[in-house]
C-alpha cells in the first residue's frame, strides 16, 4: 500500500512513503491423506481346465451384479462346474451346471443393471464377462459368459430394451478363453453347443486387493 504525505510548510511536493512489502500468499498444499485413493476393483481368478482366467469387476457400474457374483465365488459355488455352452466366435457360458449337466440350485434371480452399465460404456465387447439369463430380463442368477468377440446384438437396442449385463472384463488369460472357444461341441440331452469333453471350472477365487 502506498501512502502519500503532503508537507504543509514550504514544501509543495508530495513525499511518498513505501509500505513494507507484503509477502505473497502461499496456496495451501493439498493434504494427500485427505483425498482417499480410489478403491481397487475386485479381481477374481477363474481356474479352468484350460488355464487360469482373471476378470476385473466393476462394482461402481454394476453393484448388485458384482455383489451377486462375488457371493457365489466366496461360497465356492463355481467349484467343479463346467462351461456347458460354447459357440466359437461368439461366447463361452458356464457357472451353473455340473459335469452331468445337472443345474445347481441358486439364490434368487438378479435385477438387470444393463441400463446403467451400457450408458457408462460397458458393453458386450470381446473379453467382457456378463450375466447369462432367460428371456426374462431379470432372471440371471449364477451363470455367466465371456464374450469371444464384440457382440452388440447382446446390448440394449433402445430405452425400453433390456440386453445382457456386462459387469467386468478379462485382464489375464484370454488365451485360455479362446482355447475353450475352439473345443468341439455336440447335442446332448436336448441341448446344443455342449463340449464333447467337459471344460471344468476347477474353482473361482477372489484375489487379494492390489
Amino acid at each position: 500500500m502506498i501512502r502519500t504525505l503532503i508537507c504543509t510548510m514550504a514544501l509543495v511536493f508530495p513525499l511518498v512513503a513505501q509500505a513494507p512489502a507484503t509477502p505473497p500468499v502461499q496456496a495451501p498444499v493439498p493434504d494427500a491423506a485427505a483425498t482417499p485413493a480410489p478403491a481397487a476393483k475386485p479381481r477374481v481368478q477363474i481356474l479352468t481346465s484350460y488355464g487360469p482366467v482373471v476378470v476385473e469387476l466393476e462394482p461402481e457400474l454394476a453393484p448388485k451384479t458384482v455383489a451377486n457374483f462375488l457371493q457365489y465365488v466366496q461360497e465356492g459355488f463355481y467349484k467343479r462346474t463346467i462351461f456347458h455352452r460354447v459357440i466359437d466366435g461368439f461366447m463361452i457360458q458356464g457357472g451353473g451346471m455340473t459335469e452331468n449337466l445337472e443345474e445347481k440350485p441358486t439364490h434368487a434371480p438378479l435385477l438387470n443393471e444393463v441400463t446403467q452399465t451400457f450408458k457408462a460404456g460397458l458393453k458386450n465387447s470381446r473379453g467382457t464377462i456378463a450375466m447369462a439369463r432367460t428371456e426374462n430380463p431379470h432372471s440371471a442368477s449364477s451363470q455367466f459368459y465371456i464374450n469371444l468377440a464384440d457382440n452388440p446384438s447382446l446390448d440394449p437396442k433402445g430405452a425400453e430394451s433390456y440386453g445382457y449385463c456386462a459387469f467386468g472384463r478379462v485382464v489375464s488369460g484370454m488365451e485360455a478363453v479362446d482355447k475353450i472357444g475352439k473345443v468341439r461341441t455336440e447335442w446332448r440331452r436336448g441341448m446344443g453347443d455342449i463340449p464333447q469333453f467337459p471344460v471344468f471350472i476347477k474353482d473361482a477365487v477372489l484375489l487379494p486387493a492390489q
